[in-house]
Protein backbone atom coordinates (compact mmCIF):
# COMPACT_ATOMS: atom_id res chain seq x y z
CA UNK A 1 0.00 0.00 0.00
CA UNK A 2 1.30 3.47 -0.88
CA UNK A 3 2.01 5.95 1.88
CA UNK A 4 -0.62 8.67 2.12
CA UNK A 5 -0.76 12.30 3.14
CA UNK A 6 -1.00 12.49 6.93
CA UNK A 7 1.06 9.35 7.53
CA UNK A 8 4.46 9.23 9.20
CA UNK A 9 7.48 8.12 7.16
CA UNK A 10 8.69 4.60 8.00
CA UNK A 11 11.97 4.14 9.82
CA UNK A 12 14.87 3.67 7.43
CA UNK A 13 18.59 4.17 7.13
CA UNK A 14 20.27 5.70 4.10
CA UNK A 15 23.90 6.10 3.16
CA UNK A 16 25.13 9.47 1.99
CA UNK A 17 28.55 10.51 0.74
CA UNK A 18 30.00 13.57 2.42
CA UNK A 19 33.33 15.34 2.07
CA UNK A 20 34.50 13.20 5.01
CA UNK A 21 33.31 9.91 3.51
CA UNK A 22 30.11 7.88 3.79
CA UNK A 23 27.70 8.45 6.67
CA UNK A 24 24.51 6.75 7.68
CA UNK A 25 21.47 9.01 7.90
CA UNK A 26 18.17 7.87 9.36
CA UNK A 27 14.67 9.13 8.68
CA UNK A 28 14.66 10.45 12.24
CA UNK A 29 17.96 12.33 11.71
CA UNK A 30 16.80 14.04 8.54
CA UNK A 31 13.10 14.70 9.14
CA UNK A 32 12.57 15.21 12.89
CA UNK A 33 11.56 18.78 13.67
CA UNK A 34 12.15 19.92 10.09
CA UNK A 35 10.27 20.83 6.94
CA UNK A 36 11.85 18.75 4.17
CA UNK A 37 11.23 18.38 0.46
CA UNK A 38 12.04 14.82 -0.59
CA UNK A 39 12.03 13.79 -4.21
CA UNK A 40 12.78 10.39 -5.67
CA UNK A 41 14.22 9.35 -8.99
CA UNK A 42 14.32 5.95 -10.70
CA UNK A 43 18.09 6.21 -11.08
CA UNK A 44 21.03 8.54 -10.68
CA UNK A 45 22.57 9.66 -13.97
CA UNK A 46 19.51 8.59 -15.98
CA UNK A 47 18.36 11.15 -18.58
CA UNK A 48 15.19 12.65 -17.05
CA UNK A 49 16.72 12.54 -13.57
CA UNK A 50 19.97 14.28 -14.57
CA UNK A 51 18.72 16.65 -17.24
CA UNK A 52 15.39 17.75 -15.75
CA UNK A 53 14.42 16.59 -12.26
CA UNK A 54 17.59 17.22 -10.23
CA UNK A 55 18.55 20.50 -12.00
CA UNK A 56 15.13 21.96 -11.18
CA UNK A 57 15.73 21.39 -7.48
CA UNK A 58 19.30 22.69 -7.63
CA UNK A 59 18.14 25.84 -9.46
CA UNK A 60 15.34 26.42 -6.94
CA UNK A 61 17.02 25.51 -3.65
CA UNK A 62 17.07 29.12 -2.45
CA UNK A 63 13.43 29.68 -3.44
CA UNK A 64 12.39 26.52 -1.58
CA UNK A 65 14.30 27.57 1.51
CA UNK A 66 12.75 31.02 1.19
CA UNK A 67 9.36 29.33 1.61
CA UNK A 68 10.39 27.72 4.89
CA UNK A 69 11.94 24.46 3.70
CA UNK A 70 14.83 23.41 5.94
CA UNK A 71 16.30 20.64 3.78
CA UNK A 72 15.97 19.16 0.31
CA UNK A 73 16.83 15.52 -0.33
CA UNK A 74 16.80 13.18 -3.29
CA UNK A 75 16.53 9.42 -2.83
CA UNK A 76 17.25 6.68 -5.32
CA UNK A 77 17.70 2.93 -5.32
CA UNK A 78 21.42 3.20 -6.00
CA UNK A 79 24.48 2.64 -3.84
CA UNK A 80 26.18 5.51 -2.02
CA UNK A 81 29.12 5.51 -4.45
CA UNK A 82 26.78 6.26 -7.37
CA UNK A 83 24.78 8.82 -5.41
CA UNK A 84 28.01 10.49 -4.25
CA UNK A 85 29.35 10.64 -7.80
CA UNK A 86 26.04 12.13 -8.95
CA UNK A 87 26.19 14.75 -6.18
CA UNK A 88 29.71 15.74 -7.21
CA UNK A 89 29.01 15.68 -10.97
CA UNK A 90 25.83 17.75 -10.64
CA UNK A 91 27.29 20.35 -8.30
CA UNK A 92 24.74 19.36 -5.67
CA UNK A 93 27.13 18.11 -2.98
CA UNK A 94 26.40 20.02 0.22
CA UNK A 95 23.24 21.62 -1.19
CA UNK A 96 20.93 18.62 -1.38
CA UNK A 97 21.10 15.34 0.51
CA UNK A 98 21.78 12.52 -1.96
CA UNK A 99 20.32 9.49 -0.16
CA UNK A 100 21.21 5.97 -1.24
CA UNK A 101 18.36 3.53 -0.64
CA UNK A 102 20.68 0.75 -1.83
CA UNK A 103 18.35 -2.17 -1.12
CA UNK A 104 15.05 -0.35 -1.80
CA UNK A 105 13.94 -0.90 1.82
CA UNK A 106 12.65 2.68 2.24
CA UNK A 107 11.12 2.74 -1.23
CA UNK A 108 9.31 -0.55 -0.65
CA UNK A 109 8.11 0.56 2.81
CA UNK A 110 6.54 3.61 1.15
CA UNK A 111 4.87 1.38 -1.45
CA UNK A 112 6.55 3.44 -4.16
CA UNK A 113 8.72 0.75 -5.73
CA UNK A 114 8.48 -0.02 -9.42
CA UNK A 115 9.76 -2.92 -11.47
CA UNK A 116 11.62 -1.25 -14.32
CA UNK A 117 13.27 -4.47 -15.51
CA UNK A 118 11.85 -3.88 -18.97
CA UNK A 119 14.11 -0.84 -19.24
CA UNK A 120 17.09 -2.69 -17.76
CA UNK A 121 16.90 -1.03 -14.34
CA UNK A 122 15.35 -3.71 -12.10
CA UNK A 123 13.51 -2.69 -8.93
CA UNK A 124 13.62 1.07 -8.55
CA UNK A 125 11.61 3.93 -7.11
CA UNK A 126 8.70 5.61 -8.75
CA UNK A 127 9.38 9.27 -9.47
CA UNK A 128 7.73 11.44 -6.84
CA UNK A 129 8.11 14.44 -4.58
CA UNK A 130 6.73 15.02 -1.12
CA UNK A 131 6.68 17.69 1.52
CA UNK A 132 7.40 16.23 4.94
CA UNK A 133 7.01 18.12 8.22
CA UNK A 134 8.46 16.53 11.35
CA UNK A 135 8.33 13.12 9.66
CA UNK A 136 4.70 13.40 8.49
CA UNK A 137 3.81 13.54 4.79
CA UNK A 138 2.00 16.82 4.03
CA UNK A 139 1.86 16.46 0.23
CA UNK A 140 2.68 13.66 -2.19
CA UNK A 141 3.11 14.03 -5.95
CA UNK A 142 3.61 10.77 -7.87
CA UNK A 143 4.43 10.76 -11.58
CA UNK A 144 2.37 8.39 -13.71
CA UNK A 145 5.19 8.12 -16.26
CA UNK A 146 8.73 7.64 -14.89
CA UNK A 147 10.12 9.46 -17.94
CA UNK A 148 8.43 12.72 -16.90
CA UNK A 149 9.12 15.12 -14.05
CA UNK A 150 6.14 17.45 -13.98
CA UNK A 151 4.02 16.94 -10.83
CA UNK A 152 7.18 15.97 -8.92
CA UNK A 153 9.20 18.94 -10.20
CA UNK A 154 10.65 21.74 -8.12
CA UNK A 155 8.42 24.23 -9.94
CA UNK A 156 5.30 22.28 -8.94
CA UNK A 157 6.53 21.97 -5.36
CA UNK A 158 7.16 25.73 -5.20
CA UNK A 159 3.64 26.45 -6.46
CA UNK A 160 2.16 24.22 -3.77
CA UNK A 161 4.12 25.69 -0.84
Amino acid sequence: MTIAVGERLPDATFKEKTKDGPVETTVKDLFSGKKVVLFAVPGAFTPTCSLNHLPGYLDNIDALKGKGVDEVAVVSVNDWHVMGAWAEHSGGMGKIHFLADWNAAFTKALGLDADLSGGGLGVRSKRYSMLVEDGVVKSLNIEENPGQATVSSAAHMLESL
